[in-house]
């Protein structure tokens, strides 16, 4: 669960005005704000695996309806209700807004079921190739242009995707799912002008309608299930705060430093993923996928150099 950041200039729209550096109180607040979301991300995988009884869908319905709640809490407590009423006034953040809410539930229905179907290894894959995903996208809807190493690494990403569909014997698509989702989430999420609790209220907000239609629909169709289970309600109702305080502190973090910055974090998350997906749950590795992991952080290596090069100057 990444932002793109091939480059600052990667997914700011040219309408926007570049921002100015933050402070340095406010880079250590998103430093940490940074580390705790990527580290609760790569944990996450357990908290669904103990909900595997109760489906996929109902899992993000769900997840929707307890994160709507307690960020209703938290902005009546703020006084931030007046943002969401000038989003709504204002038609073209409004769209942003929920072009981002569509790709965030697609992106949690689709880590939701990698989990349930024991694909986490596959899921830790597609938030590797994130960053590398974020630059392609810059090249093709921004027309920008990569450096000899940014090529390089996305070469060697390219072969690493193609060995992992030789080892998997079907093209990855929960890994680029993953990416693909993210990164443009990410993409509208920066460029929304909108506070973490706001903007993450407004997404959940425009979502919510389908979500609870579902879980009523769920609940007169097959009865009341997994909410007549106070263990798995417990559960259900803990996906609100595992979910809403990632994303705010996510949502924090990306105002508050730069994009390559950013990018050196969110390798956290996925290689938690790997080791929970191995050593936990189980999940077979065999050579070609070892092979194509290996690539991977070959070519991340590449791209970090390149970008830790490119910020000192």
């Amino acid at each position: 669960m990444s932002l793109p950041e091939a480059a600052p200039a990667a997914i700011v729209p040219p309408a926007l005005p570049a921002t100015s550096p933050p402070d340095a109180h406010g880079t250590r607040n998103g430093v940490i704000a940074a580390i705790l979301t990527y580290t609760s991300w790569g944990f996450l995988p357990i908290l669904f695996r103990q909900l595997d009884a109760v489906g996929s869908v109902t899992i993000v319905a769900e997840r929707t309806v307890w994160s709507l709640v307690l960020l209703a809490i938290i902005l009546g407590v703020m006084g931030g209700f007046g943002e969401i009423r000038a989003l709504l006034a204002d038609r073209r953040r409004t769209l942003v807004t929920l072009l981002s809410a569509v790709l965030l539930g697609g992106n949690w229905l689709l880590y939701v079921w990698a989990v349930e179907t024991d694909q986490v290894l596959e899921a830790s894959f597609g938030y590797f190739i994130n960053p590398l995903v974020n630059v392609a996208m810059g090249m093709v809807l921004l027309g920008e242009r990569q450096n000899r190493l940014q090529t390089i690494s996305i070469a060697i990403a390219v072969v690493a995707i193609a060995i992992q569909a030789v080892g998997l014997g079907a093209i990855p698509f929960v890994a680029l799912g993953l990416a693909l989702s993210f990164g443009f989430y990410g993409y509208f999420r920066k460029t929304a002008q909108l506070g973490p609790a706001n903007g993450l209220f407004a997404e959940t907000l425009m979502i919510a309608p389908f979500a609870l239609s579902y879980v009523i629909f769920d609940m007169v169709a097959n009865g009341v299930g997994a909410h007549a289970d106070p263990y798995l309600m417990t559960l259900l109702v803990l996906t609100g705060p595992a979910t809403a305080v990632p994303l705010l502190l996510f949502a924090y973090a990306v105002r508050r430093l730069r994009l390559t910055t950013i990018g050196m974090f969110q390798y956290i998350a996925p290689s938690i993923q790997f080791l929970v997906a191995i050593f936990l749950f189980g999940e077979h590795l065999n050579g070609l996928r070892l092979v194509s992991f290996g690539l991977i952080w070959v070519s991340l290596m590449v791209f970090s150099y390149d970008s830790f090069r490119r910020r000192s100057r």
